[in-house]
């Protein structure tokens, strides 16, 4: 018999709970939320994609964004339009990819190439600075946005929402950010506060909680984390975020399905309190 501590038995009863009750208000709303939850494919790279569509499946998502482990970037355009099929067969949406690198010009013609053919809308990238001009024509180009990842303490192109924001402030409003809450605690921001100097160009949103508000800090379920959870979801809905909330869910990755199962029903429970 596995025993847990009396903290982690009530966080994860609270959890279940938290989860039976955002099922009944979705019902009460005709199943539907203001915010959109989707899922971080990296979360499950250590499996398959028919694995890793099974269990966002089984989380009750519907909308998912590929990292190359499960939809290679120089995939060819049959090997795309199968996985494409696979996606669509499990009921999902392929909305986004990434997080990508684009470190030369092959490889953000290379991106845009993939995302086009897979059909995505987002790509949630980290450019170098010397290509941000390439990436500004691709974006007008195909109409696929940009979201910049942010990657916290020792990333020399992104660590801060801000460090990327500077760099795309002039540019076309597709180009914006993907804002990691984890990696933003982790610098010792408010993501709370980072989403709203920047919410006209927030794009996309990687929710995870962490250990510690400091380069230490690693990924845990939320709720046992240090991010005040609650404020950031009550900021989402107060400004009206537009995009999908992935988890990304870095702790596990050889048996991530229960941690990601409490981390999704806690932020439904916490969307059952807003009454959203």
């Amino acid at each position: 018999m596995i025993k847990q501590s009396r903290r982690t038995f009530f966080k994860t009863a609270v959890a279940a709970t938290a989860l039976m009750h955002a099922d009944r208000a979705a019902l009460a709303m005709g199943g539907e939320t203001q915010l959109t939850l989707g899922m971080a494919s990296y979360t499950f790279r250590d499996f398959k994609v028919d694995d890793c569509l099974e269990m966002t499946r089984r989380l009750g998502l519907t909308k998912i964004a590929f990292k190359s482990f499960h939809l290679a970037l120089d995939a060819d355009e049959s090997q795309i339009d199968k996985v494409k099929q696979k996606v669509m067969a499990a009921g999902l949406d392929l909305y986004g990819g990434g997080v990508i690198y684009m470190q030369n010009e092959q490889q953000v013609h290379q991106a845009f190439r993939y995302a086009k053919a897979a059909g995505m809308r987002v790509i949630i990238g980290v450019p170098n600075h010397d290509l941000l001009d390439l990436v500004e024509e691709k974006v007008k180009e195909s109409d696929i946005v940009l979201a910049i990842h942010n990657h916290g303490p020792g990333d020399e192109l992104y660590p801060t929402p801000a460090s990327a924001f500077e760099k795309i402030a002039d540019r076309d409003s597709r180009m914006g950010l993907c804002l990691d809450i984890g990696h933003a605690q982790r610098v010792g921001l408010d993501p709370a506060e980072e989403l709203i100097k920047f919410k006209e160009r927030v794009h996309d949103i990687h929710i995870k909680d962490v250990s510690k508000a400091t380069a230490e800090g690693h990924t845990v379920e939320i709720g046992r984390g240090v991010i005040d959870i609650p404020k950031f979801v009550k900021t989402l809905v107060e400004h009206s975020y537009q995009g999908i909330v992935s988890l990304e869910y870095e702790k596990d990755s050889k048996d991530p399905l229960p941690g990601a199962a409490e981390s999704i029903g806690y932020l439904r429970g916490v969307l059952a309190m807003l009454g959203k």
